[in-house]
C-alpha cells in the first residue's frame, strides 16, 4: 500500500492520471481506479499494489497510516517482537 497527498483537487487528479498513464506503459492491464471525478480521495488498484492519493485535509482526517501501524506493532506484540 502506498499513501501519497496532492495539494489541491487538480494535483491530485493530475498525479493519479500520470501514475495510471506510468502502470499502463509498463505493462499494467487491470487497472481500477475509485475517486477521480472528486480529486479528494483517489484510490488505485492494480491487484498487487493499492495506492491511496489523498487532498492533506482527507488524508489528516482518515489517517490510513495509524490504521496499519496500529495493526504492525500489535502484531509484533502478538509473536513477541516488540516488548
Amino acid at each position: 500500500m502506498i499513501v501519497a497527498s496532492g495539494r489541491s483537487h487538480r494535483h491530485v487528479t493530475a498525479v493519479a492520471d500520470h501514475l495510471m498513464q506510468a502502470l499502463r506503459e509498463m505493462g499494467c492491464k487491470d487497472i481500477r481506479v475509485e475517486g477521480l471525478e472528486g480529486g479528494d480521495w483517489v484510490l488505485i488498484d492494480t491487484g498487487d499494489i493499492v495506492v491511496h492519493i489523498f487532498r492533506p485535509e482527507i488524508r489528516d482526517f482518515y489517517n490510513l497510516e495509524k490504521i496499519w501501524i496500529n495493526d504492525d506493532i500489535e502484531d509484533q506484540r502478538a509473536s513477541g517482537t516488540v516488548h
